[in-house]
């Protein structure tokens, strides 16, 4: 069966609505998490149905990341709010935060993958030991839920292709034996 193009608007049948809603609230939530997990992105996604039921998912704290987004909505107010920056104000301070927690980061990551470890302490390599095995077990725990998932679907399919044998295997008989009924009435 093909996949058909749908047409962007809204559903009428209230039943219908509800079934897309929540397979696509799903697959929508699948994707924020793959991306979250792909490019160690911090996300949160809140969705509301039209009953008002609240969904939510989130890549860490979801408190965290909203008082975040205020916390950089207000800034981005603020810098608007006092354009042109004025001569008192050194418009570089946001600017040079902002710099040294990139290179903070960047060093963070870079440590994460092994690389410059010199001047490191021990509490530290202890520390860092300690994520990237706690990232291998959840890399290793989602890589065996997929696995899990698609054995499971493999064996469902089975189990669908050996009723349709089952099934095909009885009209090829049936077909037989109406051609050789046939054969027999014809020698008569």
């Amino acid at each position: 069966m093909v996949r058909q193009k749908i047409e962007i608007k809204r559903i009428d049948n209230l039943t219908a609505r509800q079934v897309t809603f929540s397979k696509r609230r799903r697959g929508l939530f699948k994707k924020a998490q793959e991306l979250s997990t792909l490019c160690d992105a911090e996300l949160g996604l809140i969705v509301f149905s039209a009953t008002g039921k609240l969904f939510s998912f989130s890549s860490s704290s979801m408190t965290h990341l909203l008082q975040r987004h205020k916390r950089l909505l207000t800034d981005k107010a603020n810098k608007l709010s006092q354009w042109p920056p004025q001569d008192d104000q050194p418009e570089n301070n946001g600017n040079e935060v902002l710099k040294k927690e990139l290179i903070e980061k960047t060093t963070e990551l870079q440590r994460l993958k092994g690389e410059e470890l010199q001047g490191v302490g021990l509490d530290d390599l202890i520390r860092l030991e300690k994520l990237v095995e706690a990232g291998l077990r959840r890399v290793g725990k989602t890589k065996n839920d997929m696995l899990f998932q698609e054995i499971s679907s493999l064996r469902m399919r089975e189990l669908e292709l050996v009723e349709e044998n089952a099934m095909l295997k009885q009209q090829a008989e049936c077909t037989k034996r109406r051609k050789f009924c046939g054969i027999i009435h014809c020698h008569r």
